[in-house]
């Protein structure tokens, strides 16, 4: 995919951002992201009471991306009530780099960054030994060897 259409994705974590449940924070989140397949999935920060269970617009559109077939995210933006780029926290820049990689780009306040600068020297499944079983030493540029797919 050459071009990332980002104006639809904000769209689109803006239509999510619309559905937020934040009564504690009222600091509404949407996210999009687009997958390998040209799949847009999205989400919407949802709070709780127990503020350490609250769930972020990108664990939402994780779950969307792995509901809808999963795939690998190549591109994803998060926004806020005022539909403006807003950065993804570190739980949420985790969730993106298993989903996405080191070359999955993300829309930043500043512009555009790969997941590479978002997440410096990121943890995935390459740096997890299987048990009994021997790897091949990751690697700081791939994960598993797809950029992102598991």
């Amino acid at each position: 995919m050459n071009s990332i259409d980002w104006d639809a994705l904000v769209a689109e974590a803006t239509e999510a951002m619309r559905h937020a449940y934040c009564p504690y924070s009222r600091f509404p989140v949407g996210a999009a992201g687009l997958t390998a397949q040209g799949r847009i999935v999205s989400g919407c920060n949802v709070e709780n009471a127990g503020y350490g269970v609250t769930l972020c617009a990108e664990c939402g559109m994780v779950s969307d991306l792995i509901r809808s077939g999963g795939g690998s995210l190549i591109a994803v933006v998060a926004v806020n009530g005022d539909a403006v780029p807003v950065s993804p926290c570190g739980r949420c820049r985790q969730l993106i780099f298993e989903h996405g990689g080191p070359s999955c780009l993300v829309l930043m306040p500043g512009g555009v960054a790969p997941m590479s600068e978002v997440l410096p020297g990121a943890f995935g499944p390459h740096d997890l030994d299987a048990a009994g079983a021997t790897r091949a030493p990751a690697s700081p540029d791939t994960k598993e060897g797809n950029d992102g797919d598991l």
